[in-house]
């Protein structure tokens, strides 16, 4: 027979115990980040998920963008500075810097 002692410190322990999937819930996204380096970008991660993050860094000494052929984003990023976004939809991304039309890549966003 259990006493009252145990069964509460059962329910204490139980109640210590993370819910099952909690963790995942509260986990933040996967990030990812791109360097923008002697005017070109690169390399470009392969396992980028719709939601994740993208941090554009810039380690050149003038400014760049990082400007999606559909308008999907487009930001500024200022020598030795950083933006972060996140994935969208699932597909390819052609992107560019506005001020330097050369320097180009591809996202290739999945589910």
């Amino acid at each position: 027979m259990v006493t009252r002692r145990e069964w509460i410190g059962a329910i204490a322990m139980l109640a210590s115990l993370p819910l099952a999937g909690a963790a995942d819930a509260d986990a933040a996204p996967p990030t990812h980040t791109i360097e923008m380096r002697n005017m070109r970008f690169g390399p470009i991660p392969g396992n980028i998920k719709a939601g994740d993050r993208i941090i554009w860094v810039n380690r050149d000494i003038v400014a760049h963008t990082a400007t999606a052929v559909d308008d999907s984003f487009d930001v500024e990023v200022p020598s030795g500075g950083s933006v972060t976004i996140v994935a969208g939809s699932a597909g390819k991304v052609p992107f560019y810097c506005r001020y330097h039309p050369g320097m180009r890549g591809e996202l290739v966003i999945s589910r």
